[in-house]
Formats: structure tokens, sequence, C-alpha cells
């Protein structure tokens, strides 16, 4: 999630790019029919990677991510929006799904998270256990009995730990 409130919290130029960046990524993967999940922008001083996930009520398949691939592609040719060389990579969120969201996270609560943080929360940046609570501005986890509130702001990435009930709730995946 800092990621993700980086893209949303950036300064200047950044910051202009990185909301055009959002706004090509929603208005191509809804307009093509599917839900955008979320996506991730890494730039770095020569090279970028835009990492897109997308889901539908009846899954994905390596055509959709293909279909959706080629027009984001096509778009950002079109509107030059990254400045370096990157690479565009389109999945499905898979089992083990990088939650980005706050809805997502609470759609997900009692499950199992492997959580990265950027900044160290009680002198720990990695989680892995039982997410008990979301809250406007962090989430609450169990691990290994004890239980640490971190911010959304620090989130670097939280992934769901697939079982077969966490499954039944995330919807299908191909």
């Amino acid at each position: 999630m800092g990621l993700f409130y980086y893209l949303l919290h950036g300064e200047g130029a950044e910051r202009t790019m990185q909301t055009k960046l959002k706004s090509l990524i929603e208005t191509t993967v809804t307009g093509l029919g599917y839900e955008l999940w979320g996506y991730e922008y890494r730039p770095q001083q020569e090279s970028a990677l835009l990492r897109i996930f997308i889901d539908s009520a009846n899954g994905i398949s390596v055509d959709d991510c293909g279909i959706v691939s080629n027009q984001i592609g096509a778009a950002l040719d079109v509107e030059d929006l990254i400045p370096v060389a990157y690479i565009l990579e389109v999945s499905s969120p898979g089992l083990d799904r990088v939650l980005f969201t706050p809805e997502q996270f609470a759609r997900y609560q009692g499950e199992q998270l492997k959580v990265r943080t950027r900044l160290p929360v009680e002198k720990r940046r990695n989680f892995v256990g039982q997410l008990q609570a979301v809250n406007a501005d962090h989430i609450v986890m169990l691990v290994e009995g004890n239980t640490y509130n971190i911010p959304f702001d620090v989130i670097d990435r939280a992934r769901l730990v697939f079982n077969m009930k966490s499954q039944r709730k995330g919807g299908a995946t191909k």
C-alpha cells in the first residue's frame, strides 16, 4: 500500500504523470470489461516495471492478459507517460493476491497475510499472520501471538497467503 499511497500522493510532475497513468490503466481495463484489481509502478533510473492485475467473475485467462497488455501498451506508446524503457506485465491477482485497497483488505479479514513495510513497525518490516481488523488508516495483524497496528502508508506490499477458505471469498481465477 505504500507504493499505492505514493502513486496517489507524489509531488509535481511525477504526481501528474502518475495520475494520468492511473487514469489510463483504469479506463482501459474497465473499458475492456475487466476489473482492475490493482497495479504497481516501480520506476528506476533507466527502466521501469508496470505490473497490472486484472480480474473478472469468470476468471482470467492468458488471452485476457494479452488483450489488456496490447491495449495498455498501445495507449502508453501514444501517451508516452513513462519516460524510460519499461516492462509491462498483466496478470490475474492469483491465489496469493496482492492487496491494494482498504476494501480488499476488509474482504480478507480473518485470513493469513504476508506484509512487508517500507519503514519498521515496532522494529519489524516483515509480518506473516492473521488479519484481525481493517480501519480507515491501518490494519491490525496477529503475528506469533502479538498484535501489530500497521499503517497503510508504510505498507510496501501485502499478499494473501493462499488457502481454500480465502479462495472462496476472493472470486475465481483460471
